[in-house]
């Protein structure tokens, strides 16, 4: 089995993050994609909806892509999101499998930044999605998908405006910012 991790705050989860998923998939042979919901990342700021709300939006994004699975094992373990551990706990639950891990540029920049960063490649093969003018990583396998500009910090921005999100997130997760006012701005506080 071939499986490949693409992890993230998801905050939300849109389109674009999809298609790399789907695009990873199918070009490198996948047999399935796990959507690592990040609890916390120690190299981000906090996030504007609840591990569980982004966990719940990424299940809602999925629900009904074949070989697209939504992961909580970082939101159940809580506390800063580290991928080497992750790794290690793929690695016994799945031992015969080929983990692969599926990295964006801005991931991939920070790469030799994560905790115990040199074992990360001998645990799991790297792919990285090519973006324009990014440089490639060595030894990393190639994504190739379209250019898109698509953002969960713009996604947050339109909700927090009370603006329709459609066509920029999955419809269920739209309804499901919506019916939660996830982002909302309140009286005198943030998104």
């Amino acid at each position: 089995m071939r499986l490949g991790l693409l992890g993230g705050s998801f905050d939300p989860i849109h389109h674009a993050h999809l298609i790399v998923a789907q695009s990873a998939r199918e070009q490198l042979g996948l047999d399935r994609v796990l959507l690592l919901v990040s609890a916390a990342q120690p190299l981000k700021p906090g996030h504007g909806a609840s591990a569980l709300d982004r966990l719940r939006m990424v299940e809602l994004a999925v629900e009904g892509i074949p070989g697209l699975v939504a992961d909580g094992r970082e939101v159940a373990r809580g506390g800063p999101t580290y991928t080497v551990d992750t790794l290690r706990e793929l690695a016994a639950e799945w031992p015969a499998a080929e983990l692969v891990l599926i990295l964006g540029s801005d991931a991939a920049a920070e790469l030799p930044r994560w905790r115990e960063a040199a074992e990360i490649p001998r645990m799991a093969r790297l792919a990285l999605v090519q973006r324009a003018g990014a440089p490639p990583l060595e030894g990393a396998a190639a994504v190739q998908v379209p250019a898109m500009e698509l953002s969960s910090t713009a996604i947050r921005a339109r909700a927090a405006a009370g603006r329709s999100l459609r066509g920029w997130v999955p419809a269920r997760v739209a309804d499901y910012i919506s019916g939660l006012a996830l982002y909302r701005r309140e009286e005198g506080g943030t998104a």
